[in-house]
C-alpha cells in the first residue's frame, strides 16, 4: 500500500516534474563540469617587438607590468602606462621551502593591485642580467587564468634602443577585482615527478648553468640533477652570448629556427612529455613558454618545486655530465 501511495503521489504533475528535473540535473551536472573544463580557452603567450607596443599601448584593455626589482630603475624611466611590481613579490617561503610561488589568494591580490583584469591583455617586461623575471610573471599570469599575455622581446634596453618613448610619469589606475582561475594543467607536483621518473616518453629539461647541473657547487643539501635530465641552459635560447658585442641581449630571443635546432640536436621532440625543472621554478619559465607557446609543443609543464624541493627528498640524484639512454 505504501508503494502504491508513493507512485500515486509521483504521478501528480508538480511532483513528477520536480522528480524529473532532479534526475536530469544529476545526470547533466557532471557532464557540464567536464565539458566546461575541456572547452576552457587556451591562453596564448607571445614575444612582441617594440613596434607592437607602439601599436597596442593605448588600448585601454592593455595592462603593462614592469617587473624590474630595483624601484629607482622604474622611477628613472619606464614604458608609458607601466605599473612596477617586482618579480620577487610573487614568491616567498611556504612553511618549508624558500622562494616558492605564493598561494592563490596572494597571487590574485598582487594582480588585482596591479590593475590586471581577467580579460586584460597583459604585457610584461624586465631588464638587467636575464629575461627570467618577465617570463616567470607571464607564466604565473597563465597559471592564474589570464588568456592574452605578451613578453617584450629585447626587454627595456631593446625597447629604448628602438627609440620608443619612455616616461617618468606614474600612471593613475584603479585596482581590479581579479578572480584567479587556477590552471593546474601546466605544472607538476613532486608526487607527479615521482611517477614520471624513468617513464618512456618523458623528458626532463634542466635549464640551469652546467656547473649546477653537474653538482659541482655545494649549494643545496644534495647537488646534481634528476637522472636522465637534459641540460639546456636557458641562456642558449637568447642572444646573451651573441658574437657581436652590440647584439648581446639576454632579453632577446634567438630565432625560432635556431632554437628548434638546439632541441633537435638534443633529440627533444614535440611528441615528448616535457617537464622543465630548474633551481626554484624561475629559470624553467623561459623554456616552458618558448616550447609550448612559440613552438607549439603540446605537452610541456613546469615542476615548480624544482631542485630546491627535489634535493630535500631521498629520490635518486645524478652528478656529472648528463647520461641519457
Amino acid at each position: 500500500m505504501r508503494h502504491r501511495a508513493f507512485w500515486l503521489r509521483l504521478r501528480k504533475p508538480k511532483v513528477f516534474a520536480l522528480m524529473t528535473a532532479l534526475a536530469i540535473a544529476l545526470v547533466l551536472v557532471p557532464a557540464i563540469a567536464v565539458s566546461s573544463f575541456a572547452a576552457s580557452p587556451r591562453a596564448t603567450v607571445q614575444f612582441v617587438s617594440p613596434d607592437w607596443v607602439a601599436t597596442n599601448a593605448k588600448n585601454p584593455n592593455v595592462r603593462i607590468l614592469d617587473v624590474r626589482t630595483a624601484p629607482l630603475d622604474y622611477i628613472e624611466g619606464h614604458l608609458p602606462g607601466a605599473v612596477n611590481i617586482a618579480d620577487s613579490n610573487f614568491r616567498g617561503p611556504n612553511g618549508f621551502l624558500p622562494v616558492q610561488y605564493w598561494d592563490k589568494n596572494k597571487l590574485a591580490s598582487l594582480f588585482a593591485q596591479s590593475g590586471v583584469k581577467n580579460n586584460s591583455k597583459v604585457l610584461v617586461y624586465s631588464d638587467g642580467r636575464d629575461i627570467l623575471g618577465a617570463t616567470m610573471v607571464a607564466y604565473l599570469l597563465e597559471r592564474s587564468g589570464v588568456q592574452d599575455i605578451a613578453v617584450l622581446d629585447g626587454g627595456y634596453a631593446g625597447y629604448k634602443a628602438a627609440n620608443q618613448p619612455v616616461t617618468k610619469e606614474f600612471p593613475r589606475y584603479q585596482a581590479s577585482q581579479f578572480k584567479l582561475q587556477d590552471n593546474p594543467a601546466i605544472r607538476v607536483s613532486l608526487n607527479e615527478v615521482k611517477t614520471l621518473l624513468n617513464k618512456p616518453g618523458v623528458v626532463f629539461i634542466d635549464p640551469r648553468p652546467p656547473e649546477l647541473f653537474r653538482g659541482e657547487k655545494n649549494i643545496w643539501v644534495r647537488n646534481g640533477h634528476i637522472p636522465g635530465a637534459r641540460n639546456i641552459p636557458w641562456v642558449t635560447f637568447t642572444e646573451a652570448n651573441n658574437a657581436q658585442e652590440a647584439l648581446k641581449n639576454p632579453h632577446k630571443l634567438k630565432s625560432l629556427d635556431d632554437i628548434r635546432k638546439i632541441l633537435s640536436d638534443r633529440n627533444i621532440k614535440p611528441s615528448d612529455d616535457i617537464i622543465v625543472t630548474c633551481s626554484t621554478g624561475r629559470e624553467a619559465s623561459l623554456q616552458y613558454i618558448v616550447l609550448k607557446h612559440l613552438l607549439g609543443y603540446p605537452k610541456v609543464r613546469i615542476y615548480e618545486g624544482s631542485w630546491t624541493e627535489y634535493s630535500t627528498t631521498d629520490l635518486p640524484v645524478a652528478t656529472g655530465e648528463e647520461k641519457t639512454t
